[in-house]
């Protein structure tokens, strides 16, 4: 075996979130950590392609529909429109905050950094090859794989047409296409069908399922097909592509069903595998499934006790507030501590226009499950917040049980659903009687905001059952 360069307690393959949660716990109890990725700037896949500029974009664009759609605007002068890659100047500046923070935080906790691609060449040793062709030896007691996850791509598309995207290309388009088509209408379709129906792009939404995002609630689900359409986009349900043809006015998108979308561009958003291709795991004693994911157990571990994997490279639910979580958690197992903390009952957010999230069961899991359950709905438009906003569509929907009120699901539809869903989260995860919906009776927000929704979400539920049931009466029994 070649003599190691380097040698630590753990090593990191991957600088995202999860990556970032495990070095920074690890450091934190005294040991040697080092970290491996591939760029020369910290942060992987969710700062640099993923999540930061996405949200950036979005931002960016939601704002642009704010000012072309508000009566006082209006009097001032004629609508503005801004093209793609003007947008995009304004994630590029936050994620260049992003990359900054993120070094200095390594730096400051002195952890190493190696700038390469990984590959191990045994269970206890990985070598790092540097753009220039310059290979270290690194050494470690320990790993954690955060090497994250790549859009799909089918081999009978070809992506290097230059009207050809996926998620990750098309943060490098160079102008605005009149029309898109987008292919797959899971989280990331829709956000980018929300995008760019918001620069004035005729959409084509591509669903291969019979509702968007199966996985929402079906009201939820209802009121996002309604809105996108309220953008002009073209949503197809239960369609599948059978071919994808190009030539020098766009491209062309043949479905099973017999249709054919021609547009300017394409957008791929259907799947994304694991990035385990050229790690060597084999020399590791691992392997990766069909998707180039890593199967671990409930600590993290791979098959290889000494080998932990977190983030998008082990699926569900591939989302960076979670990969941070299991890495932080990866860290605190191996480093033997006690206040593991376990990534179980996690609040999705989902930036469309307008935007979802949701945390906890929806009506159809406690229906399978005959829950006895009551819902306590809040409409945006009826709360002086929302109102003074002028953020008025949406909804925010609390799944309690009819027995003892627990909170067993909260679903957002609406602006700053992302932050309005962590006040009932914060409840929802409380222990026993704590876990109530007459919390939100029994407590004084401030006024206005929108926390009033669920004031009135309680109430509206509360209303639904039986007087003994509602009372305000909490005394032990």
């Amino acid at each position: 075996m070649t003599m190691s360069d380097f040698s630590y307690d753990l090593v990191v393959i991957g600088s995202g979130p999860a990556g970032e949660g495990a070095a920074m716990n690890a450091v934190k109890q005294g040991w040697r950590v080092a970290v491996v990725d591939a760029r020369a700037m910290a942060g992987g896949s969710c700062t640099h392609l993923g999540t930061i500029p996405s949200k950036a974009l979005r931002q960016s664009v939601r704002r642009m529909m704010q000012y072309n759609t508000m009566p006082m605007f209006r009097a001032i002068g004629e609508p503005r429109w801004f093209s793609f890659p003007d947008l995009m100047k304004a994630a590029d500046q936050v994620i260049s905050k992003q990359v900054q923070g993120r070094t200095k935080g390594y730096a400051r906790n002195r952890v190493q950094t190696h700038i390469g691609r990984a590959m191990f060449t045994g269970p206890n040793e990985v070598a790092v090859t540097s753009a220039d062709g310059k290979v270290v030896h690194v050494r470690s007691k320990h790993f954690l794989l955060a090497t994250g996850s790549s859009p799909y791509r089918p081999k009978d598309i070809d992506f290097t047409d230059p009207s050809i995207f996926d998620s990750d290309s098309i943060l490098k388009l160079d102008s605005t296409p009149r029309n898109i088509i987008i292919y797959g209408a899971g989280v990331i379709g829709c956000e980018y069908a929300s995008i760019f129906s918001g620069l004035d792009t005729r959409v084509d939404l591509v669903n291969t399922r019979e509702w968007l995002m199966n996985f929402l609630d079906d009201e939820i689900s209802d009121a996002l097909s309604y809105h996108l359409r309220d953008l002009n986009v073209t949503v197809r349900h239960n369609e599948e592509y059978e071919r994808v043809t190009t030539n020098e006015n766009g491209v062309t998108l043949e479905l099973k069903s017999g249709k054919r979308i021609h547009a300017e561009a394409l957008l791929w958003c259907n799947g994304r595998s694991g990035n385990t291709q050229n790690l060597g795991l084999e020399n590791a004693g691992l392997e990766a499934d069909e998707r180039g994911q890593l199967q671990v157990n409930k600590d993290y571990q791979t098959a290889v006790p000494h080998i932990y994997a977190a983030g998008d490279v082990i699926g569900w639910p591939s989302l960076a507030g979670a990969a941070y979580d299991q890495g932080r958690f990866a860290a605190s197992h191996m480093c033997g501590m006690e206040d593991q903390y376990r990534v179980e009952d996690v609040a999705t957010g989902i930036w469309t226009i307008p935007e979802i999230s949701f945390v906890g069961k929806n009506e159809s899991e406690l229906t399978a499950l005959r829950v006895p359950y009551e819902i306590g709905r809040a409409y945006f438009k009826d709360t002086a917040r929302a109102q003074i906003s002028g953020e008025e569509v949406g909804m925010l929907k609390i799944l309690f049980h009819q027995d003892t009120l627990e909170i067993l699901g909260i679903h957002c539809f609406g602006a700053e659903a992302a932050e309005i869903i962590h006040i009932g989260q914060a409840i929802m995860n409380q222990e026993g009687r704590a876990n109530s919906i007459k919390y939100f009776l029994r407590t004084t927000f401030n006024y206005p905001t929108m926390a009033e929704a669920y004031r009135i979400a309680s109430m509206n539920g509360l209303n639904r059952v039986s007087r003994d049931t509602r009372s305000f009466d909490d005394k032990q029994a």
